[in-house]
C-alpha cells in the first residue's frame, strides 16, 4: 500500500481491479485511503486526491467534533440503548442461564455469580443480534415488493466502519449490530440503503433516485446517524466519495 502526503494529509493508496476510485474517510481520527484501479498512475491518483481535499478536511473536522460515549461496563444503574432508548441496567445473579428482558425502563440482566465483564458484553450483544433478527425480516418482506428485488439472506455483525453491506451476488445483506441500539426508522434506512444496491452497486445518480423513489427522507435519517455519538469501539458510517 502507497501513501500520498498533502500538507498534513497522509492517504492511504490500495491499487486493485475494481473500475472506479473510492476514497473514505475513517472514523475515529479521520483516516484516509482511496482504492483505485490497477492501471491508474500515481500522478492521476494524486490530482483526484488534491481535488478532494477540501471535502476530506471537512469530514475529518465532522469526526474531530463528534461526542464519543464512555466504555461500557456492563454493571447496575448504568446506561444502556435499545431501539433509541434508554435504559438503565440491572444485573442480577442466579443459578441459571444468563437472560436479558426488558422490564419497564431498564435492561435487567441475569447472569452467573462472577461472570466477568467480557462475558457480559456477550451476552448482552447476543441480546441485540437475535432482537434484529426478530425485527429486520419485516422490513425486508415490505420493501422486496416496493423496490422489487429478492434478499435471499441476512446477517448481523459488528462492523468496524459501515452500518451495513451487500453482496450483490449472493444476494445477502448485512447489518451493524450497533443498529439495535437506534430507533426503528434509522434501522429501516440502512435497511432499504443496502436492498437499493442489489439495483445498483455504485453511490451514483441513479442510486440516490432509487432512494429517494423508496424513501424520501433517506438523506435526514443519513445525517442524522452520522451526527450520533460515536461508540467507545468507534463504530460509525465510513464516508465515501466515488470518482
Amino acid at each position: 500500500m502507497n501513501q500520498i502526503i498533502l500538507g498534513n494529509v497522509n492517504i492511504k493508496v490500495l491499487q486493485k481491479k475494481i473500475k472506479h476510485v473510492h476514497l473514505s474517510v475513517y472514523p475515529p481520527s479521520g483516516g484516509v485511503r482511496i482504492s483505485a484501479p490497477l492501471h491508474m498512475n500515481t500522478d492521476t491518483i494524486r490530482l483526484f486526491a488534491i481535488s478532494k481535499l477540501h471535502w476530506i478536511k471537512k469530514q475529518q473536522i465532522k469526526f474531530h467534533n463528534q461526542v464519543r460515549e464512555a466504555p461500557r461496563e456492563y454493571i447496575n444503574r448504568e446506561s444502556h440503548y435499545f431501539l433509541g432508548k434508554r435504559y438503565l441496567l440491572k444485573v442480577f445473579e442466579h443459578k441459571a442461564a444468563p437472560n436479558v428482558a426488558i422490564k419497564h425502563e431498564a435492561i435487567e440482566l441475569y447472569i452467573r455469580e462472577n461472570t466477568p465483564k467480557s462475558k457480559r458484553k456477550e451476552i448482552v450483544e447476543e441480546w441485540y443480534r437475535n432482537e434484529l433478527k426478530k425485527l429486520i425480516p419485516g422490513m425486508i418482506k415490505h420493501y422486496e415488493k416496493e423496490i422489487s428485488v429478492k434478499v435471499q439472506a441476512f446477517g448481523i455483525k459488528k462492523m468496524r466502519t459501515k452500518w451495513g453491506t451487500c453482496n450483490r451476488t449472493a444476494g445477502r445483506i448485512w447489518l451493524n449490530l450497533d443498529l439495535a441500539k437506534k430507533e426503528r426508522e434509522y434501522i429501516e434506512y440502512i435497511v432499504v440503503h443496502e436492498m437499493v444496491h442489489l439495483l445498483e452497486r455504485r453511490h451514483n445518480d441513479k442510486f440516490k433516485a432509487f432512494m429517494d423513489k423508496f424513501m424520501p427522507k433517506w438523506r435526514f435519517y443519513k445525517e442524522g446517524l452520522n451526527r450520533m455519538p460515536l461508540q467507545h469501539e468507534n463504530w460509525n458510517f465510513e464516508l465515501e466519495q466515488v470518482g
